[in-house]
């Protein structure tokens, strides 16, 4: 096995483009989404607010507004189709309305008609931004009400009020970076091992080379250890990936580390075995990578991460059962995230490990077809 991973070691030291695809392109990935959610939280995001009462209520808005560190005003305006225009140009991403005579319903026990709007179709963007303008509000709304209105109107009284209290469990401050950055680099690193072992594995068929890729080892010997090189390497970059955002992002694991390694090094083996499946199967790169593009490239969206799987068709939750980044998310979530006992990862870990198993066997038959059709 040795000799087969210095015999890959050694091609790629020859072939520069296909050593860049193992080494620069995974430093480049990691380096742009570590400085992409950095910041973890999207903060100062513009937005106008229509101020058409002018009021003391209308003035406590803005002024909450103004205090959250997540929301930038951008303009204050009495007009809406002013306000509107800026957020077609996409200079706002939402506005608060506050209409004539809002104050003076709102002391009267009616409906203020306070209104809020925002850009959805930037999906994260615009679910930050909703809520933020929306807690803003409310406290405003309750600061007008209990230190500039009701004070005035009735005598001192001590009378404790009714509290709610909200919290985010396990991602306190909402930061993206904790919530997409381990699923995204995976995901990518993923994608990218796919490539480099399909292409790999094409230029044994394409050059006729199968019989020195052998070298007198046993058949499942050779394939282990060529796709080995790329899971060793790929989990190599993982893991000093892990190592960054731990020790100098503080992201530390709230369960086991352990099961998370070795859910990285099922996940890219599997893969790793899938990609040698296609090509032996087709015997066409092309069709290879095509296949590839597709079964690996939707691992993030169908894996339940970023969107989710609640009363999806049938056939989106068949095609995230049959891709082994599914389990895999789940692993790290109940290990990183959470701290779930480890008893409750082993399902997963067992997926994945059926995974390599399968296509580990799959891989192994195409390739012995492809030697006999070679002999014959």
């Amino acid at each position: 096995m040795l000799h087969g991973i210095l015999r890959e070691l050694g091609y790629l030291l020859k072939h520069k483009w296909d050593l860049c695809m193992v080494t620069l392109a995974p430093v480049l990935m990691i380096v742009l989404f570590a400085s992409m959610f950095s910041q973890g939280k999207p903060s100062h995001l513009p937005i106008a607010i229509i101020d058409q009462d002018h009021s003391e209520l209308s003035r406590t808005i803005i002024h909450h507004a103004s205090l959250n560190h997540s929301l930038s005003i951008n303009s204050i305006s009495s007009s809406q189709d002013q306000v509107e225009q800026l957020l077609n140009q996409n200079k706002i991403w939402g506005y608060i309305t506050v209409p004539e005579g809002a104050e003076q319903r709102l002391v009267q026990a009616k409906d203020a008609e306070i209104s809020i709007a925002y850009n959805q179709s930037y999906f994260s963007v615009g679910n930050s931004i909703s809520s933020t303008m929306l807690v803003s509000t409310l406290q405003a709304i309750a600061d007008f009400g209990g230190q500039q209105y009701l004070q005035n109107q009735i005598p001192y009284l001590d009378a404790p009020t009714p509290n709610v209290k909200i919290s985010p469990l396990f991602n306190p401050g909402l930061s993206y970076e904790f919530y997409l950055e381990p699923y995204m680099i995976p995901a990518i690193l993923h994608l990218l091992l796919c490539c480099c072992v399909a292409f790999a594995v094409g230029q044994e068929l394409k050059f006729g080379t199968a019989k020195t890729w052998l070298g007198g080892q046993n058949l499942w010997l050779a394939l282990l250890s060529k796709n080995m090189t790329y899971v060793l390497i790929f989990s190599f970059w993982t893991w000093l990936w892990m190592f960054w955002l731990i020790e100098f992002r503080s992201w530390f694991v709230q369960g086991q580390l352990w099961p998370i390694l070795l859910g990285q090094f099922l996940l890219y083996s599997a893969y790793a075995f899938i990609s040698s499946t296609v090509v032996l199967a087709t015997h066409n790169l092309a069709k290879s990578f095509g296949f590839i593009a597709v079964y690996g490239g939707s691992s993030l969206s169908f894996a339940g991460v970023t969107l989710p799987l609640n009363n999806a068709p049938l056939f989106t939750q068949f095609w995230s059962n049959i891709i082994p980044y599914t389990p895999y998310a789940k692993l790290q979530t109940e290990q990183w995230v959470i701290g779930s006992p480890v008893s409750i990862s082993l399902l997963p870990l067992t997926i994945l490990a059926i995974y390599c198993l399968f296509y580990f066997a799959t891989a192994y038959f195409f390739l012995n077809k492809y030697l006999k059709g070679v002999k014959a």
